[in-house]
Order: C-alpha cells, then sequence, then structure tokens
C-alpha cells in the first residue's frame, strides 16, 4: 500500500505523526505542571503525598511519549536529529537531565534509608516540572525562529555560538512559547489534580490557581501567535530547495491551509473551555477538555511549522542549510517499512488510554495510600 505512495506524501505523513507525537508528549507534561505546584497545593505531607503520588501514575507515560517522539524523528527526519542533537546538545542534555532526575526523585522518594530525604528529591521534581515545559517550548520555538547552525557538503553541522542551543533563550519569542508551555502545563496539572484527587482542600486550592495560572497562560500564547502571524518566515522553493525569506509566512500557511486552522483555532477553544467552565461551574472533567485542546493546538502549529513549503528548523546562521520536510527525511524505502510499523500506532495508543483507565477508577484518597504496598 504505501509503496505507491510519492515520497513528498510519505513525508508529509511523517510528520503528520512526528507532530502527533509532540503534541501528546505536551498535554502529558501535566505531569511537569504539578510537580511545580506541590509546594503551593498542598499544605501537609498527606496532602503532598497524594499529589506526588497521582502524578507518580502517570510519569512513565510523558518520558515514554518523550522517547517515542524522539525516535520516531530521528528515523523519519534523521537530518534533523543529527543537526539539532548534534549541534544545540546542551539545551537537549539540560532538557534529558531534567527527566532523568524526575524518575530518579519518584523512585527513591519514599525508599527506606534514603540519605537525601524526601524533600531532595521533592526539589528535583519542581526542577525537572519548571525547566521540562521551559525548555522544550524553547526548542519548539526554534522551527519558527531558527537556530545557528551551518551545514557543509557532507552534512556535518557546525555551531555558530559555544552555548550549542542555549542561546534560543535571547530570542523572547522563543521565551514567550517556553513561558506558555510552562503555564500550560500548571493548567493541566491543576486539572489533573481536581479530576484525580479526592480531597476537598485540594480541589479548592487547584481551583483558585487555576485563575493564576490561565492569564499568565493568555498573556504569553497570545503574544506568539499575534507575533508569529506578523513575523517573516522561512519559505522553501519545492524544485530548486533554495530557501528564502518571505513575508507573513505563517499567515499565509493558515490561509493556505484552512482545514489545520480550523484545527489549531477548535484546539484553543478547547482550552479555554476547559478552564472556563471548571472556573465557573466547577467539576472534574476540565482535562479532559483541556488535554484533547492542548494536543489539537501543538499538532496544528507543528504542521504550521513545516507543511506548505516552510523550512520547519530554518538556520539564521546559513539560510541554505535550513532544514525541511524533503532535504532531512530518510530515503523513501525507510519511510515506506516505518510507514507499517505506524500502522500499529492506533494499538498503542488504546494500550495507554485502558491503562490510564485502569489506574484512574477512582479518585485517589488518604485512606487508599495507606492500603497501597508501594508509594512514590
Amino acid at each position: 500500500m504505501f509503496e505507491t505512495f510519492s515520497l513528498i506524501t510519505l513525508q508529509q505523513y511523517w510528520w503528520l505523526i512526528v507532530s502527533l507525537l509532540g503534541a501528546l508528549f505536551v498535554f502529558l507534561m501535566f505531569v511537569q505542571g504539578g510537580e511545580t505546584l506541590l509546594f503551593s497545593i498542598a499544605k501537609n505531607e498527606k496532602e503532598k503525598s497524594l499529589l506526588v503520588n497521582t502524578l507518580g501514575r502517570k510519569w512513565e507515560f510523558t518520558f515514554t511519549t518523550l522517547v517515542t517522539f524522539g525516535g520516531a524523528f530521528f528515523a523519519s527526519f534523521p537530518l534533523f536529529y543529527a543537526t539539532s542533537f548534534g549541534g544545540a546538545y546542551w539545551v537537549w542534555f539540560a532538557i534529558l537531565f531534567s527527566f532523568v532526575i524526575q524518575a530518579v526523585s519518584y523512585e527513591f522518594r519514599k525508599k527506606p534509608a534514603n540519605f537525601l530525604g524526601a524533600k531532595t528529591y521533592e526539589i528535583f521534581l519542581f526542577i525537572n516540572g519548571l525547566l521540562g515545559p521551559l525548555l522544550v517550548g524553547i526548542a519548539v520555538g526554534t522551527f519558527f525562529n531558527g537556530a545557528m547552525f551551518s551545514l557543509d557538503d557532507m552534512n556535518r553541522v557546525t555551531w555558530g555560538t559555544p552555548f550549542r542551543g542555549l542561546e534560543a533563550v535571547l530570542t523572547f519569542h522563543n521565551v514567550a512559547l517556553g513561558l506558555a508551555v510552562l503555564f500550560l502545563s500548571r493548567i493541566l496539572g491543576l486539572l489533573y489534580f481536581m479530576n484525580s484527587v479526592d480531597n476537598a482542600a485540594i480541589y479548592d486550592r487547584s481551583k483558585k490557581h487555576l485563575l493564576y495560572n490561565t492569564v499568565p497562560f493568555l498573556v504569553f500564547f497570545l503574544y506568539f501567535v499575534i507575533a508569529l502571524l506578523f513575523k517573516d518566515g522561512f519559505a522553501y522553493n519545492p524544485e530548486t530547495g533554495v530557501i528564502s525569506i518571505e513575508s507573513y509566512k505563517y499567515l499565509h500557511n493558515l490561509l493556505a491551509m484552512p482545514i489545520n486552522t480550523i484545527l489549531l483555532l477548535t484546539g484553543v477553544i478547547l482550552v479555554l473551555y476547559g478552564i472556563i467552565s471548571t472556573l465557573l461551574k466547577g467539576g472534574t472533567k476540565g482535562i479532559w477538555c483541556g488535554g484533547i485542546g492542548t494536543v489539537f493546538t501543538v499538532w496544528a502549529l507543528f504542521i504550521l511549522a513545516g507543511f506548505n513549503q516552510t523550512s520547519f528548523y530554518p538556520s539564521v546562521f546559513n539560510l541554505q542549510s535550513s532544514l525541511t520536510i524533503e532535504n532531512a527525511s530518510s530515503s523513501k524505502f525507510t519511510l515506506v517499512a516505518m510507514s507499517y510499523v505506524s500502522l500499529f500506532v492506533p494499538f498503542v495508543l488504546g494500550y495507554i488510554w485502558f491503562a490510564w483507565k485502569a489506574m484512574n477508577k477512582k479518585q485517589i484518597s488518604t485512606e487508599e495510600l495507606e492500603q497501597e504496598h508501594h508509594t512514590y
């Protein structure tokens, strides 16, 4: 079946899959958002244990999705993987380090004879919750604002600064996206607490903090989107591969891809509905509207970055080194083989859904934790 597809169709197909995995990862970072709230939502050790354990049931989903996202990117667009991970390695090291200390913290926080103390691992969780979403958002911001790299004829990467990707924090548009992702992860974390924890005090505090985090999220997200629509973008000629600067490129992409524009607007509306309905009516279902809306929104932004003859990883150091879904992809043979493997993705998603429902059949409570043999 996939053998009959053209190379560009396969490249677009895999950009859609990679983008969807990235969108799912951003949604699952509600775990990181929740970790930044441990010290503000919980007022005693019992409440803190409730929050850590409800997040502990989901942190592996986030980590697994991150690994899957990276693996899919490596297999389908290896030149991006080699360029970004081989050049901007300090920012990726920082991201991976924050996830390593997260895994260690969940496993060792309540271990007997823990010489560092539970407080130390809770601080590690806070660091992961802060740095993970912020740096991931900043890294994704370079898809729109470019990075400081150059490729030679053998595709060997040269980085234009000694900071190796950390210089992205000097572009406020990148930072705005990073802060938007951070506050969104906190919003989703609060909605998840309200959905999964059986504790009235935690519910009330989460609802109050929901408003506190929605305001800065809207400020940074709207700034990012509005600035994106009016900034110059990086276009390429599909026949010659020549990269050029195009005014209002991402606005043109929105107009040229109405289905993707509808996906983006639907996602934003769902996120806002999940927040506003929870603030006005209460309830515990806001995580689902907010989560689905997050996936739609991030998916649409990734599509905006890579489709319609757009460079998804532009170089501001050497314009013609910019990467596109055409010049950065694997061979047709590899994409065809991987496409058959991708048919198993719905089964994997079904397993995740089944495992999620099994672990969240009822809200976690203090009484349940006291009966558990294994706690985080």
